[in-house]
């Protein structure tokens, strides 16, 4: 196995390409949680997966309360299938809330603080309501607990961590909140060494050829509970060294790359990216300042040829138009461009609009 297997099977294993999912919540549960802090990229990097898929059919998953978008791990939000949000918050988010303690402290959110907190998000959803951000912070304001500045985003993100709240369904263009046990009821629990197996199975099917640090960086677990789960599972994975890297990846691991189209156009954050410590198996380091400029958090869409990052991409509208335009590292040939249009169009028809303008960019690295 070389660096150019390793970006093929993760193409593979992701289900960018050849994907035999017609269900989003089937999409979610395979990869275990999905990148979800750009609301409407994350609904891309579920249909991109997805046969036939359309934004609406993904929101109407929310709404069906198969999937659910949550702080599970890392601080970050993710998607994640209904039955499998409350072991995995339970599992992971109590790492970030521990990592979050000093910010807190800062802000003056104690634990007084966020026990009123609780009681005042409790009163203003239960029965079933979803209720806006900002209705929420003015439940808390009229319980004396100051949303001022990142305060209110903080406490909400706590208490999501709790697994007392997530996301409901969008109202317009506003995110709505709801009580987790009420929003999904049958979401199951596990005991911490099944919940660790569970992962780590679901983390390298899906993801792998995936190093031990990928797998960390990806959960948010320690080099030990993540070994732990390795120790747990280890016999139903394929161990392969390449250089000085063991790689993990499932058995029964297809080496096809005859039908992957031209052309892919990935959102923001999407988890062939997100999903690994180390990217230089689909990003050549000369490039990584396009796709992480400032090395800050912030992760730009990408266009992917041949398994490989070859640019980024910006979305626009205009007179009932997808605007596409994308910044390649190098010229693009007239037969990837050709099938840089053919991917647009696709995006354009999963948003919803039946036309799509392609812009020519120069090469970012002109």
């Amino acid at each position: 196995m070389n660096s150019s297997d390793i970006a093929w099977q993760r193409l593979r294993r992701q289900h960018i390409v050849d994907t035999a999912f017609t269900d989003p919540h089937d999409v979610v549960a395979w990869m275990g949680a999905v990148q979800a802090q750009d609301y409407l990229g994350s609904l891309w990097a579920i249909g991109l997966r997805t046969r036939d898929a359309a934004e609406r059919s993904i929101e109407a998953a929310v709404a069906a309360r198969t999937i659910v978008r949550t702080w599970p791990m890392r601080g970050t939000l993710h998607f994640v299938a209904a039955e499998d949000v409350k072991w995995m918050v339970e599992l992971l988010a109590p790492r970030a809330v521990a990592r979050a303690a000093g910010r807190r402290r800062q802000l003056g959110l104690d634990d007084n603080v966020l026990d009123r907190s609780k009681a005042a998000v409790i009163a203003a959803l239960e029965g079933g309501k979803q209720v806006r951000r900002a209705e929420l912070y003015q439940a808390l304001a009229a319980a004396n607990i100051a949303p001022d500045g990142q305060r209110g985003l903080h406490i909400l993100g706590h208490l999501a961590q709790e697994g007392l709240i997530c996301f409901g369904c969008r109202e317009g263009k506003q995110p709505t909140f709801v009580l987790l046990d009420e929003w999904v009821p049958q979401a199951k629990r596990m005991e911490r060494e099944a919940a660790l197996a569970e992962l780590t199975q679901r983390y390298f099917t899906s993801h792998g050829p995936a190093t031990l640090q990928d797998f960390t960086w990806w959960s948010g677990l320690t080099t030990a509970e993540a070994k732990a789960g390795l120790s747990l599972v280890g016999t139903q994975l394929i161990r392969e060294t390449v250089g000085q890297q063991t790689y993990w990846l499932p058995q029964y691991t297809s080496s096809s790359r005859a039908s992957a189209p031209s052309m892919t156009l990935l959102p923001a954050f999407d988890e062939y990216v997100l999903g690994y410590r180390e990217r230089s198996a689909i990003l050549d380091p000369r490039h990584r300042q396009y796709v992480h400029p400032g090395n800050n958090g912030m992760f730009s869409p990408t266009i992917v040829h041949e398994a490989r990052i070859v640019g980024t991409w910006r979305r626009g509208f205009k007179q009932g138009q997808v605007v596409v335009t994308p910044v390649p590292f190098e010229p693009l040939t007239g037969h990837e461009w050709d099938g840089l249009v053919d991917a647009a169009a696709g995006y354009a028809r999963f948003v919803g609009h039946g036309e799509v303008q392609v812009e020519r960019c120069s090469a970012s690295s002109s």
